[in-house]
């Protein structure tokens, strides 16, 4: 029943020093806000980025152009192959009618092209496959892969590969995806440290300005917890606090963003993502938070408190 009693006054002066240090605990939970609310910009946006990354992914793929004359049996045994290897996602085949029929689709204002087509009577185009990678950078592999298929032309008739076409692409989109992953991480890093600092700093500034209140319990023999739980209970309440604001600050502002980010960025809606992911963010944000006010006001009541 003591320790009961013991962890009700600690709450209750940790709550009385958060309120009573106004000013420092205003300060704390300010930068401790900006901190979390960057935390959670960086999360929303990097989904976003990955949203809008993986459109673009899937517009991007390998073509390989069979001769005319291939025949359908060594295409399916290529597209069988590259379906064996683990960098493939999938492997779509093109017949020569449908491609006929897309290039017919696609000049249907071209009237003079048309006209040449018809009077060629065959069909001059060859069959295709359209192959898609699990990532952006395994593509380099494949098209090695198809390179020595390539070489033996003479039972696969491959005509061509357009990944020397596809590179530039490919490789922009792959250093965009890991340059923006880096990025992401150092400034949540940056920031991170910059919130512990300053919440040490305070917690540290609070331990001064109770110093006298310290020394009385210190000459009346108040046990360690008693004396250093308050402050540890405050830097927890800064957290609290400031998760509990950027969460309410969000709502609002992603509401508002949510139709020009789907403008912006296709298919990716930050109000609908901020509800579907709201129970992910509110665990990140209040651990985060907590996390960052228990660490600090540890780390500051035991350099600076010698109680």
């Amino acid at each position: 029943m003591s320790k009961w009693l013991t962890a009700k006054r600690v709450a209750r002066y940790g709550l009385i020093g958060f309120v009573r240090n106004g000013f420092v605990s205003l300060a704390a939970v300010f930068i401790m806000t900006i901190t979390l609310f960057v935390a959670a910009g960086l999360i929303i946006s990097s989904a976003a980025l990955s949203a809008t990354l993986k459109q673009l992914t899937d517009k991007v793929d390998v073509t390989v152009y069979f001769q005319p004359s291939a025949s359908v049996d060594s295409i399916t045994q290529l597209q069988k192959s590259l379906q064996s290897l683990p960098q493939v996602a999938n492997v779509t085949y093109v017949s020569r009618d449908q491609a006929l029929a897309d290039f017919r689709e696609r000049h249907k204002n071209d009237q003079l092209t048309l006209q040449a087509l018809d009077e060629l009577g065959d069909n001059p185009l060859g069959a295709s496959l359209e192959v898609r990678a699990k990532e952006t950078s395994q593509y380099e592999s494949i098209a090695a892969f198809l390179d020595t298929q390539q070489k033996n032309s003479s039972s696969t008739a491959i005509d061509k590969v357009n990944f020397n076409q596809n590179k530039t692409a490919i490789d922009r989109l792959t250093n965009i995806i890991e340059t923006s992953k880096s990025i992401g991480l150092a400034v949540a890093l940056v920031f991170g440290l910059a919130s512990l600092l300053i919440t040490f700093n305070t917690i540290r500034l609070a331990i001064y300005t109770a110093r006298d209140e310290i020394g009385v319990m210190n000459l009346v023999g108040a046990g360690h917890w008693y004396v250093r739980g308050p402050f540890m209970i405050g830097g927890v309440l800064y957290g609290l606090v400031s998760g509990l604001v950027v969460l309410l600050l969000l709502y609002p502002l992603t509401a508002w963003l949510g139709p020009g980010s789907e403008r912006f960025f296709g298919d990716f809606n930050v109000f609908s993502y901020f509800l579907s992911a709201f129970p992910l963010l509110f665990l990140i944000i209040m651990g985060s938070g907590v996390g960052l006010g228990a660490l600090s006001s540890y780390l500051a009541v035991r350099r600076y408190l010698n109680a």
